[in-house]
């Protein structure tokens, strides 16, 4: 983590005060190179709750806040349609910027926002994914080292209920951002282009819609090839009856104990959510659900479902302690420690890159190629061919 005791904080306001905007404030309140100044949410209810729970100013646009509020930096963590604007308007008012993934709904939008950070001098940084997690890290720390010889293949498979969760229109539909492919591909396909150097080359997909009363892209198995030889996959499917905690001893995606239940009642339980919600219905189950999901500090690892890396000489996986590694010496196990949290760790890499200490691993150019692959994957499943990457940028070296 990086020190910040002798340099005045950075003063953030979050735009879009839901499940991602409020998984920060912890994050944001422990590290000692912030200061949450201010909100903005367009429900008066979020508002008012803001100011009453953190003491902050609130404001109910991006301009308002701009025009009243001091504030060195900001977090967009808005639906995804509303990135381009608002992350161009930040940067017009010379502000540092953190967005949400998917960076944009479009890869056009994300090169409009990567260009404006670059022409304003400001910092754009992409996150919150997976890859942030420190099984993730370690995992490229074990590569750079180089005892286990070069990546050929990294695995990684999710298994979650996410498309029966309480959801916004936009949040199911892709043009605006939505769907299993862009807003939980842009996680799993973070991890595989950190541990397989950056460079993918071309994408083979098939994106899934298979319940007429939830459409969207609920689940997907994509290919990625890597410049250097390596391969990858990546496999997600949100309909809820298998969750991927079963691979992960019981922990759920945030570290924490997963309450157990049959398989029979996941089941029930999926299908019990498909019963008709109005869109008021499905927004007030979503604003409760934002002050609970996302927990700070937890016991175990964090995960994404479970990831495997394949070198030349062993493999490494994730466990809910650390990693486990396997050579021709036998099983190693690598336990971790349980802090700092995975949002720590952005606020770290995005302090440093104001501060100049470090430039950003996630920045514009990263996510962009990440949203490139996002796009080529549904692309690809459409076609039913291979889609050529042109945005790939590779890794920048590890601190």
């Amino acid at each position: 983590m990086s020190s910040a005791a002798h340099e005045p904080a950075v003063r953030i306001g979050i735009v879009g005060f839901g499940t991602a905007g409020r998984a920060f404030v912890p994050a944001i309140h422990a590290h000692r190179g912030f200061a949450l100044t201010a909100i903005v949410d367009p429900a008066e209810t979020v508002r008012r709750a803001a100011v009453d729970e953190f003491g902050v100013a609130a404001y109910e646009s991006l301009e308002a806040l701009l025009e009243h509020a001091d504030v060195d930096a900001i977090y967009v963590a808005s639906p995804t349609a509303l990135h381009r604007a608002q992350v161009l308007l930040a940067c017009g008012a010379r502000k540092h910027v953190l967005v949400e993934k998917p960076m944009a709904a479009s890869l056009d939008d994300a090169r409009a926002m990567t260009a404006a950070a670059y022409a304003a001098g400001v910092v754009l940084l992409v996150g919150h994914s997976h890859s942030y997690d420190a099984p993730v890290h370690a995992m490229r720390e074990l590569i750079d080292g180089g005892e286990l010889g070069r990546v050929r293949m990294v695995n990684t498979w999710c298994f979650t209920d996410w498309i029966y969760r309480p959801r916004r229109a936009d949040e199911l539909d892709t043009q605006q951002g939505g769907g299993v492919t862009m807003r939980q591909g842009s996680h799993q396909f973070d991890i595989i282009r950190l541990l397989c150097g950056g460079l993918a080359r071309s994408v083979r997909a098939r994106t899934f819609d298979w319940d007429p009363e939830r459409s969207a892209i609920g689940a997907h198995t994509v290919f990625v090839d890597f410049a250097d030889g390596a391969a990858a996959t990546a496999i997600y499917n949100g309909y809820g009856h298998f969750f991927s905690t079963e691979l992960c001893e019981g922990v759920g995606e945030w570290g924490f104990m997963s309450p157990g239940r049959p398989a029979a009642d996941a089941s029930t339980q999926a299908a019990g959510a498909r019963r008709p919600r109005t869109p008021e219905e499905e927004l007030l189950a979503k604003q409760a659900r934002a002050k609970h999901a996302i927990p700070g500090d937890a016991p175990h690892q964090p995960h994404f479902g479970l990831t495997i890396v394949s070198c030349e000489r062993g493999e490494i996986r994730q466990s809910p302690q650390g990693l486990i590694v396997y050579t021709d010496a036998g099983r190693t196990d690598l336990p971790l420690p349980a802090s700092p949290s995975p949002r720590a760790r952005v606020m770290a890499e995005f302090h440093d890159a104001i501060c100049q200490r470090a430039a950003a691993v996630h920045d514009g150019h990263w996510g962009v190629a990440n949203l490139e692959v996002c796009e080529a994957a549904i692309a690809s499943s459409i076609r039913g061919r291979d889609v050529e990457l042109k945005h790939q940028v590779a890794l920048r070296a590890q601190r």
